[in-house]
C-alpha cells in the first residue's frame, strides 16, 4: 500500500537524482539492468516515508545506500542506525556500501546485492 510522500521529499529526491555521486552513478548503471535481466525494478533517490533512499526495489523491499566518508562520523552513524531501524520496521532490508567499496570492490557489491535478492549471474 503506497504511503503519502510530502511534496518537499519529492522535490528533494529530484534534486538528488541530478547530483548523484560517482559511486551512486556507477551503481545505478548496473542496477537499472536488473529489470531487463531479472525483472527487478530499482528506483534511484526514492522517497520512503520521511527518508530518501539512494536506491530502492520496492517489490523486493530492499534499500541500498552508498555512504561517503561523513557517514563514519559518530553523529551520522547514530542517525543512520535510526533510519535503518525505521526502514526495517517498514519491512525493508538495508544494504550499505561505502564509496570505497564501490570503487575498489564493485563486483563484490553486485554479488552481495544479487545474493540478498536470491539471484545468480
Amino acid at each position: 500500500m503506497p504511503t503519502r510522500i510530502e511534496r518537499r521529499s519529492v522535490e528533494r529526491a529530484r534534486q538528488l537524482r541530478k547530483t548523484m555521486t560517482d559511486g551512486e552513478t556507477r551503481l545505478w548503471h548496473e542496477l537499472k539492468t536488473f529489470r531487463r535481466h531479472f525483472g527487478i525494478h530499482f528506483r534511484k533517490q526514492a522517497p520512503i516515508g520521511p527518508y530518501i533512499a539512494d536506491f530502492a526495489a520496492h517489490a523486493e523491499r530492499l534499500v541500498i545506500e552508498v555512504d561517503g566518508e561523513f557517514h563514519q562520523w559518530p553523529d551520522r552513524l547514530a542517525r543512520d542506525a535510526v533510519r535503518d531501524a525505521w526502514l526495517n520496521q517498514q519491512g525493508y532490508r538495508v544494504l550499505r556500501f561505502s564509496t570505497g567499496d564501490i570503487s575498489d570492490a564493485f563486483d563484490g557489491c553486485i554479488e552481495e546485492i544479487m545474493g540478498v535478492l536470491g539471484l545468480k549471474r
